[in-house]
């Protein structure tokens, strides 16, 4: 397989700081966030931010037990932009404020699909799969708007654990939603840390150089999960010191020398108005009622004299007229 083949993803990072603000979070994360009207993971006040195609943050605070405390929550959509510098940045800032990570994804893309998830499958039901997780399922997806799969998922491990492990067909999966991009992928191994090892793993990336950090997560899959040449008869001992199945000794050669990937997703402006429309329809509506329609228009002026090439750039695509900036009512 060629090492092009493979590719590192950072697919969700969350973490909590003690004492910070949003105004102090926006230059370490970047985007644009505003109030929301409703709490966020038990706390009273949430702060929202879209960035990106799917690109979703979320910020939770002033909680009675520490009113300057924030959570964040940042999908993949956002971190998998990010690259080696920002996200050593990024971590080097939690720590400094005396945070700590709570959950961090990482994607090992398999691109060129060379191990299918039937033949991952397979060995798991030959006894082949040596792991630490007490839990094996296999979920069959499908589309919701035409009843098409959208592959098996297997998951090894589970949602209250520290670690699970999640492999599926990541190309069958954008090609149901229509994505461009599907063609470039191929099987996905997704780890979810959370708690300590959430923890552990951003401490290691922060101290680690970036060249190192595939052989490290490679490593952090193998400990969780190894496929030997062994069965489910054969004693804890014989299958530790089995031989690897030819398959995974590929593969993993493969994922420790991937390249992290710093995806380059465009957002589409019926992508914004849907997310406007889940996100804050409800505190619009009670703008409008309380100060009229003269301060919405106001508040649309506004924000378009704020515009970035990048929105200029999707109203320019949709309406194909020359970028302009909204007049005052």
């Amino acid at each position: 397989m060629d090492q092009q083949t493979f590719t590192e993803t950072l697919d969700w990072l969350a973490f909590t700081v003690p004492q910070a603000t949003v105004d102090e979070l926006r230059p370490v994360v970047g985007g644009e966030w505003f109030e929301a009207p409703t709490g966020f993971r038990g706390y009273p006040t949430c702060w929202l931010t879209n960035q990106g195609r799917h690109g979703v943050g979320k910020l939770g605070t002033g909680a009675p037990r520490n009113r300057k405390e924030i959570h964040v929550d940042l999908s993949g959509g956002i971190v998998s932009t990010w690259d080696e510098l920002t996200i050593r940045r990024v971590l080097a800032w939690i720590f400094a404020r005396g945070g700590h990570v709570t959950r961090m994804d990482v994607a090992l893309d398999d691109r060129a699909a060379g191990v299918s998830i039937a033949q991952v499958k397979q060995a798991v039901d030959a006894g082949q799969a040596v792991t630490r997780s007490q839990k094996f399922q296999v979920l069959a997806g499908s589309s919701l708007r035409d009843g098409a799969s959208t592959g098996d998922t297997l998951y090894f491990g589970s949602r209250e654990s520290q670690t699970m492990l999640r492999v599926y067909d990541k190309r069958l999966e954008l090609q149901q939603k229509g994505r461009e991009e599907a063609k470039d992928y191929g099987v996905r191994w997704e780890l979810e840390l959370k708690k300590d090892r959430a923890q552990a793993c951003a401490k290691a990336l922060l101290t680690l150089p970036p060249e190192d950090w595939r052989e490290f997560l490679v490593g952090v899959l193998r400990s969780y999960v190894d496929f030997r040449e062994t069965t489910h008869e054969a004693e804890p001992w014989e299958k530790y010191r089995a031989p690897l199945l030819s398959w995974w000794d590929t593969l993993t050669e493969g994922f420790t020398r991937c390249r992290l990937v710093v995806e380059k997703v465009q957002q589409t402006l019926d992508e914004v108005c849907q997310w406007l429309g889940q996100s804050i329809s409800a505190m619009l509506a009670l703008a409008y009622f309380h100060r009229g329609e003269s301060f919405l228009q106001q508040l649309i002026y506004a924000g378009s004299k704020k515009w970035k090439a990048k929105h200029l750039a999707m109203l320019h695509e949709v309406r194909k007229l020359r970028p302009y900036v909204l007049r005052p009512v």
